[in-house]
């Protein structure tokens, strides 16, 4: 029981540290948190959560790693994703101008979760993640949980290693990303509630994380197809 304890908190560490680093997903999560509210937040991460499932699954019947073995769809995925963030990336500036206006836009409330889902599903990273290490925590051997993390694996590595090939690992990491979901947007709406100006300033601040990604993912598939 206790090692089944164990194997679980390791996969929810492991989930935990590959969904809390900056980037598009949690860029789009803060804009809908601190614009629109915690329902708005949760559902962008819900978005690519959803999207972990699904390639999950894809993985496990080989679809995935056919995509992956298709030179040519990885540029285009770069340039399809790049061009995605800088267009969100101009909505999160237009709403960050009409949060200083107090004029935001809520029309659409399932917005985010359509965002993040569909940066998801094209990004080459992620699929990449599930064809190697996604469907290898089911697979028997070790895993350096911190090696894979963005940013800080070099430091952590070899500070946590666990076996793999058990459903509970895997289990473990859906339910850090899930505890992600919900913690950050909760976390950055307590936040705005203290302070007046943060959301037109988080908004703006996702706006130049996605323009920042968007540009790399376009230079990448640039370069890929030429």
């Amino acid at each position: 029981m206790f090692e089944s304890v164990g194997t679980l908190a390791v996969g929810a560490i492991f989930g935990l540290a590959l969904a809390a680093p900056p980037g598009p997903m949690n860029a789009i999560i803060a804009e809908e948190s601190v614009l629109r509210g915690w329902l708005a937040g949760f559902k962008a991460g819900l978005g690519a959560f959803t999207a972990d499932a699904l390639f999950f699954v894809l993985t496990l019947v080989g679809v995935v790693a056919i995509i992956d073995a298709q030179p040519a769809i990885r540029p285009i995925l770069y340039l399809f994703g790049g061009v995605l963030m800088c267009y969100f990336a101009l909505d999160a500036f237009t709403s960050a101008k009409d949060a200083f206006a107090t004029n935001v836009d809520d029309d659409d409330p399932a917005a985010g979760f359509r965002k993040t889902f569909v940066l998801a599903v094209t990004n080459p990273y992620q699929i990449g993640f599930w064809v190697t290490i996604g469907v290898g925590l089911l697979k028997e051997g070790t895993l350096d949980v911190f090696s894979h993390t963005p940013y800080v694996g070099s430091e952590l590595a070899e500070t946590l290693v666990v076996e793999t090939g058990s459903p509970t690992l895997l289990l473990g990491f859906f339910i850090g990303i899930g505890v992600w979901v919900v913690a950050f947007p909760a976390t950055l709406v307590e936040a705005g509630n203290r302070v007046d100006e943060l959301a037109p300033v988080i908004a703006s601040l996702s706006g130049i994380v996605l323009a920042g990604f968007g540009v790399l993912f376009l230079g990448m598939g640039a370069t890929g197809l030429f």
